[in-house]
């Protein structure tokens, strides 16, 4: 089964990005950032950690208030850097472990986490400014690790209470820890903070007090901090500073006792940017098979002509799924209509994708990983009702298929 080394907490200021990429590793004001983070490289390193399972907050670069969810896990085996405003950053995707991703997103279900995923959406600096100083080369020897991201919805509120991401990583610890790979150790790194505000007349606001008692009661009673509400954090840290709840997903995922290895904070300017590390200690929990993992959809492989759509099949089929998705836009519908070819060669569609859509193989476009609900488009574009979809599916003439119904109907999910 796979093992829990240690917990890391860190800063994700945008400032820990622009040190990097401007090479300021020997400036005075920046050196202490580099010099902490070196610290938490070199246990990556040591402790011989594969995995990351990284906690964040996007910053509403990828994520925006038409779809906002409390806890968003990343199902996807690659993620690359954001555009922000400027630019996105010159630096390599990270490498999703995907098995273990599904893995999680159906442990916490299981466990009444209502957790929404997501792939093909890049990350900003939430993720990738802590990422990028904890896993680099140390001494020509590359991390070769891979991570899974969990976005944290702490921008519009309602939000997740510190209670609930307690809680949270209580249930990852158990998610990750039946996982069945012996060699997987996994650090639970969480970002964000220490003390800040950057919007209104309290921007620029630090309690360094706070950082500290928050870091000391993190280690020894971290129960305590679920107690607080927002109002609170945000009154001791800063109200953006109150998004220190997420540690509480790091430290929740631990056990009990924890050996505190590094501890560190430092102000220079907005945020007081801070690195620890947690490790393990004996008392850590019996690892354990999940005997129900897979008991939600244990018994739908009897049901002949059923194909339930999973991460796997939404994660390989992903492309052909969008495309017929955005039939739903008038433009590319038109495109679709006037040079179907051109536009499905655009979109890197293989030939045995395009000949599904060019003979309306409804069947097998269901077999191959195609949701329904992306047939009823094609067909609307095509003039086909849904009950020929039906039809087809069951190797059957409409009439036989009309047969079958109490009421002979023809509709789709058309305008017309």
């Amino acid at each position: 089964m796979a093992k829990i080394i240690g917990g890391i907490g860190a800063s994700h200021s945008p400032t820990i990005a622009f040190a990097k990429d401007t090479n300021k590793g020997t400036d005075a004001a920046w050196k202490p950032i580099f010099d902490d983070f070196s610290v938490l490289q070199n246990w990556v390193h040591d402790q011989k950690v594969n995995v990351l399972f990284l906690i964040f907050n996007d910053h509403i670069t990828s994520f925006f208030f038409d779809h906002y969810s409390p806890f968003t896990l990343g199902v996807d085996d690659a993620y690359e850097t954001a555009d922000e405003g400027g630019g996105a950053r010159d630096y390599p995707a990270a490498q999703g472990h995907t098995e273990l991703s599904r893995h999680i997103a159906q442990s916490m279900m299981n466990a009444e986490f209502d957790l929404a995923t997501f792939q093909k959406k890049p990350l900003d600096h939430g993720f990738f400014s802590p990422f990028s100083m904890i896993a680099p080369e140390i001494n020509g020897d590359m991390w070769k690790g891979k991570v899974v991201p969990l976005q944290v919805g702490v921008l519009q509120f309602p939000a997740p209470t510190a209670k609930r991401c307690y809680q949270f990583g209580k249930a990852l610890r158990n998610a990750i820890q039946s996982f069945p790979d012996e060699a997987m150790r996994v650090a639970i790194v969480a970002t964000g903070g220490l003390s800040h505000q950057v919007h209104g007349e309290r921007c620029g606001f630090n309690d360094e007090s706070w950082d500290n008692e928050f870091l000391d009661t993190l280690e020894a009673d971290p129960e305590a901090l679920t107690k607080l509400t927002h109002a609170d954090y945000a009154t001791k840290g800063g109200f953006e500073g109150a998004e220190v709840i997420m540690w509480l997903i790091m430290r929740g995922a631990l056990s009990s006792k924890v050996n505190r290895v590094h501890r560190s904070t430092y102000l220079p300017s907005m945020t007081n940017i801070a690195t620890v590390i947690y490790e393990d200690t004996e008392s850590v929990d019996a690892v354990v098979v999940d005997p129900e993992l897979t008991h939600q959809l244990d018994g739908l492989e009897k049901l002949e002509g059923t194909y339930p759509f999973t991460l796997e099949k939404s994660h390989k089929t992903y492309r052909f799924n969008l495309f017929l998705r955005n039939l739903s836009n008038p433009s590319y519908r038109e495109r679709f209509l006037s040079s179907k070819e051109a536009l499905m060669t655009e979109c890197q569609l293989t030939e045995e994708e395009k000949d599904m859509i060019r003979e309306l193989r409804w069947i097998e476009m269901i077999q191959y990983g195609a949701i329904f609900f992306g047939l009823e488009k094609l067909s609307a574009v095509m003039g086909r009702s849904n009950p020929e979809i039906y039809a087809s599916m069951r190797g059957e003439t409409m009439e036989q298929f009309q047969a079958s119904r109490k009421v002979s109907m023809t509709y789709s999910v058309g305008k017309k």
